[in-house]
């Protein structure tokens, strides 16, 4: 595997950026200018070649400015309350920096409940690759306004590393009130040293990690750590970079200090092993014509299934079986077993017409699968 630096964002084809409330929002205020260099950052990703994905916190902290609450914790009604009026806000301030850039925004909210569960995984990452296919840049927030504690993620660190991992991301960037991580809390121990590079996350590693220090922010260093073992795993690179400074992004890319967290693997590989590891629910046997398309990396479609084993809902995992009974592989299907056994050997232009509503073309994406 190469050496992976910071200044690899620039070969990412899919980038994933989370951005804190303290970034974005200063005394109940919008900072637009800083917003404004972000989206000059991504423009320049995106003429680049990469696919973006924004994980922005700041609804919170911008519709307490507006509905005039008082600094401090807020009890769950009001901070729900807050989270309403900002929302509109911060899509609004995203729409209107990057409008002038000609890139397309769109607002995904999601609670912890969205991506644990398999089948809103599966619905959360098919939207997200639709707009990303279809050139737009998703910002993703907590759905604050109906999550409570109990299916909550609590920051946005490791919704974004949850985020980076469902889409296959190659990077994550955290900008954050400080440019890594470091031995101890810098801004108690003057003995504290930078580390530029992480390539396994220890005990001790883990033990550096200090409490958040910004009074809008949830997160801190701690979750930054946990952000980046769900990352890592997956096959993301992640860098922790200072982004208070104007063009966030590019000072990252031309050398800025940062600490990168190494990925082992990358994201194809990894999630071909998640699949991999899960203990299937059903079967799918298929014929010889979808043995050979999928072994040319196709998708299983409708047409190439002749029968449907067990009980299986959508999003669960099932085993793909040839006519001679050799197991071929494994997915997640995108369809019910009742649905799948309805649609088996039809074509993609009659799903439709069988079910009595617009199916998806594949019954398991090439993606959710591994051979």
């Amino acid at each position: 595997m190469e050496t992976l630096t910071a200044t690899s964002l620039s070969d990412a084809k899919t980038i994933v950026v989370k951005i804190g409330s303290a970034l974005l929002v200063e005394q109940g205020a919008l900072r637009a200018a800083w917003l404004d260099g972000l989206a000059e950052d991504v423009a320049m990703l995106r003429a680049n070649g990469a696919r973006v994905v924004i994980v922005s916190s700041g609804s919170i902290a911008l519709g307490r400015g507006v509905l005039h609450l008082p600094a401090g914790a807020l009890p769950l009604e009001q901070s729900q309350a807050a989270a309403a009026a900002g929302q509109i806000r911060l899509a609004r301030a995203y729409q209107e920096a990057l409008d002038p850039r000609q890139i397309t925004t769109a607002q995904i909210l999601l609670t912890l409940e969205d991506t644990a569960d398999r089948r809103r995984y599966l619905n959360a990452r098919a939207t997200l690759d639709a707009l990303l296919s279809l050139g737009a840049v998703p910002i993703v927030n907590e759905n604050d306004t109906v999550a409570t504690d109990e299916i909550r993620y609590g920051d946005n660190d490791r919704l974004a590393a949850q985020i980076a991992v469902m889409i296959g991301a190659d990077h994550l960037v955290l900008l954050s009130d400080i440019d890594g991580l470091y031995t101890a809390n810098p801004a108690t121990d003057p003995e504290a040293t930078h580390i530029p590079r992480v390539d396994a996350i220890t005990p001790e590693i883990e033990a550096m990690a200090g409490e958040p220090v910004s009074g809008l922010s949830k997160g801190g260093m701690k979750t930054k750590v946990l952000a980046a073992k769900t990352a890592i795993a997956g096959g993301c690179a992640m860098s922790i970079t200072q982004g208070d400074v104007t063009r966030p992004l590019k000072a990252l890319m031309d050398g800025g200090r940062s600490t990168v967290f190494v990925p082992v693997g990358d994201p194809a590989h990894a999630r071909k092993n998640w699949i991999g590891a899960m203990k299937p629910k059903g079967e799918i046997i298929v014929d010889e014509g979808a043995v050979t398309a999928l072994g040319k990396g196709k998708s299983l479609l409708p047409a190439g299934v002749e029968d449907v084993v067990g009980l299986f809902g959508r999003g669960d995992p099932v085993v793909i079986i040839g006519p001679t009974g050799k197991r071929i592989g494994m997915g997640l299907t995108r369809y019910t077993s009742a649905e799948a056994e309805a649609i088996k050997g039809a074509q993609t232009t009659d799903i439709e017409a069988i079910l009595g509503y617009t199916g998806r073309a594949a019954l398991i994406h090439r993606d959710d699968m591994v051979l």
